[in-house]
């Protein structure tokens, strides 16, 4: 079988997907990116292959003789190194989130569409055993037409944050608005329903004495109401309440899906699935099973459930020309995070509901071409925006001084750093 060969920008993120394709018979890592030499070199030696070529500089990374890249950099700049990436003729596989404001959406959009290469947006959550179940059998008809439905993601991240922001005062997720990462919770309810959102009210969690003791500026959760264009609802939860949970329920004219709860050791692996055709009563029929996996022995080592197996998969098979791979194009890939950006203007307007652009359509790109809206000062420009509505905290020094020295023991000691990362993000690139 032909390889597709495959660069990786982002060391330790970028495990995950380097892991892929060392054991996969479709794929091949040639080269490897990242600012961060240190980590680099911790790569070098773990991976300790001859083939792979390691760089520090983007320009010269894309110029590797490849046929498609990896980004698995910083969550807030995937947009830039997409279109350089695909301007310089490679495929494009981007992990989250896909632009931070509507000016990159437009960009983005337009750079692939006049390069006509693959790009896959790889949120991961919709490939796990449940919502992927769920997707299939929403698709068959099984649960009529959507009506309402509810994700959630809620990671209390307050134990893991040095390994996740560096003791970085600029860290991205130190500076992300409560909206802004919303593909996990709302993601899989897309990719079940391929509906498009048309409005959004956000609303944003203001107890935030955890995020501000690690650093974090945000608020401490965000919630988008999201109406779709057939008038179904969706609810998208994610952020850092104390307790996590990882969940999904959907409703249509036929009943009602929803994977198991965390609480009942389920998870993201049982479904349960109760709907009938109406005949004039009500009939209580549930059925709950552990979804049978593709390859299930071949995900079984890789990050989020297996889940980041599967995105890789098909992103390989997409560029070796089969159409039945399952891929998030960039337009998918925008119905379920422009929610996000939106939901936070909702939020600093007072809750109000808000439309979403249909960027497929030029005519609709051009409102949005400028707009440079976000917490990012060095792509705001006059357009920064505060990063929780009660405006921008003053943290002082010592805590990020207190995070580091709490990430840096933990590197040097190798003390469960390069799993952490390997799920949450690079470092420095």
């Amino acid at each position: 079988m032909k390889k597709v060969r495959i660069g990786v920008m982002g060391a330790y993120r970028g495990t995950s997907m380097i892991n892929y394709c060392e054991q996969a018979d479709n794929a091949q890592v040639v080269a490897i990116c990242d600012k961060w030499v240190e980590g680099l070199e911790r790569q070098k030696a773990a991976l300790n292959d001859p083939n792979i070529t390691y760089y520090t500089d983007f320009d010269a990374f894309i110029r590797h003789d490849m046929d498609a890249v990896v980004l698995a950099n910083y969550a807030n700049e995937h947009a830039p190194f997409a279109i350089k990436a695909l301007r310089a003729g490679k495929h494009v596989f981007s992990e989250v989130l896909p632009v931070q404001t509507l000016k990159e959406a437009v960009e983005l959009i337009e750079t692939i569409e006049e390069t006509g290469l693959i790009y896959a947006y790889g949120e991961n959550y919709c490939y796990m055993p449940a919502p992927y179940e769920m997707r299939r059998l929403y698709r068959e008809g099984k649960l009529g037409e959507f009506e309402y439905g509810e994700g959630e993601y809620i990671h209390n991240c307050e134990s893991i944050w040095p390994s996740i922001t560096y003791g970085q005062e600029d860290h991205w997720r130190n500076n992300m608005f409560a909206t802004f990462y919303c593909t996990h919770s709302l993601g899989p309810l897309i990719h079940i329903t391929g509906l498009r959102p048309v409005s959004v009210i956000g609303l944003e969690g203001t107890k935030t004495e955890r995020r501000r003791r690690v650093g974090s500026k945000t608020g401490s959760f965000g919630i988008e109401m999201v109406t779709l264009e057939n008038g179904g609802i969706i609810k998208s939860v994610h952020g850092s309440l104390y307790k996590d949970s990882i969940w999904y329920s959907v409703y249509g004219s036929l009943g009602r899906m929803e994977s198991g709860r965390e609480d009942a050791g389920e998870n993201m692996e049982r479904i349960y699935v109760n709907t009938d055709a109406y005949d004039g009563e009500y009939t209580h029929n549930v059925i709950s099973y552990k979804p049978a996996e593709k390859a299930a022995e071949e995900s079984a080592s890789f990050g989020h459930g297996g889940s980041d197996y599967y995105s890789m998969y098909n992103f390989v098979q997409k560029i070796l020309g089969d159409e039945t791979a399952d891929t998030i194009d960039v337009y998918e890939a925008l119905d379920m995070s422009l929610p996000g950006l939106f939901a936070y203007r909702s939020v600093l307007q007072g809750g109000v509901s808000l439309q979403i652009p249909n960027l497929r359509d030029p005519e609709e790109r051009e409102k949005w071409r400028n707009d440079t809206a976000c917490t990012d000062p060095k792509v705001a420009g006059d357009a920064l925006l505060p990063t929780c509505s009660k405006g921008t905290p003053v943290i002082a020094p010592e805590v990020y001084k207190r995070v580091y020295d709490l990430w840096r023991k933990d590197f040097e000691a190798d003390d469960g750093y390069t799993n952490a990362a390997m799920t949450q993000g690079s470092k420095k690139t």
